[in-house]
């Protein structure tokens, strides 16, 4: 599988300190107004209201998530592809999470990611590296993906045989091997999750983009830096047998 990703690719940080460059989130409360939201694929998203803000932070190019946490009543709200029309919102599709269950999406069933996986838990935070510990796995894409999914997974979006491209739901992690002593003290904290946690391949895009929220705070230039690890450094988890406990 590693092979199938590109184990010569670069391990790459698709998120900085720019403010369009990575998925960004908005924190919500009880008191955001709720906004009725039509979507492309009606029969797999949640239809509730969103709590989307008067000018809410959206990811930049084809994707356009919006993603919002209700911290108010523990709720995690996303869209794909959301738009605002002048008939109101639209989107591709949209999840409701809550932040106190672990429960998934019906088996089959997308979300506002191609995996039927919540995006926010899987993101590189700033906040979380200056704290010192990043205590997930890390989202990531992957250029090919099979027809098939894996668990926590709940929906596919690729083609062809698993015996040569890797499922939605992976789970990858940096080979314990690795040193990452030379590197700087942001990535130190990503590439120790990475090793703890590894990452999950949640939708079909470039090889190896690890996926984070943009902030001010993050050293591109150090960033940057964790391309000199490649495809060959990582090795896959076998979750065969895990469900939610």
């Amino acid at each position: 599988m590693i092979s199938a990703i590109g184990i010569g690719a670069r391990l790459h940080p698709d998120f900085g300190s720019y403010s369009g460059y990575g998925i960004p989130y908005n924190v919500v409360g009880s008191g955001t107004p709720r906004s009725t939201v039509s979507f492309a694929y009606s029969d797999e998203s949640d239809h509730a209201g969103y709590p989307i803000p008067a000018r809410p932070r959206i990811e930049g190019g084809s994707d356009r998530h919006l993603l919002m946490v209700d911290t108010n009543a523990c709720r995690l709200y996303e869209l794909y592809d959301a738009l605002k029309t002048t008939h109101g919102w639209t989107a591709g599709s949209g999840a409701i999470w809550s932040l106190t269950s672990n429960k998934l999406r019906p088996a089959g069933w997308t979300s506002a990611d191609a995996a039927g996986l919540p995006i926010l838990p899987g993101l590189v935070r700033y906040d979380q590296v200056a704290a010192g510990a990043i205590l997930h796995a890390i989202r990531f894409t992957a250029p090919q993906t099979c027809n098939e999914y894996v668990y926590p997974a709940r929906h596919e979006a690729g083609t062809g045989s698993c015996s040569v491209r890797p499922p939605m739901g992976l789970r990858v992690r940096l080979k314990a091997s690795v040193n990452t002593a030379a590197f700087g003290p942001q990535s130190r904290v990503i590439l120790t999750a990475l090793k703890r946690y590894g990452m999950m391949l949640a939708d079909n895009g470039s090889p190896w983009y690890i996926t984070g929220a943009p902030d001010p705070h993050w050293n591109d230039n150090e960033l940057h830096v964790l391309g000199q690890l490649t495809g060959a450094d990582f090795e896959v988890v076998d979750t065969t047998g895990l469900v939610n406990g």
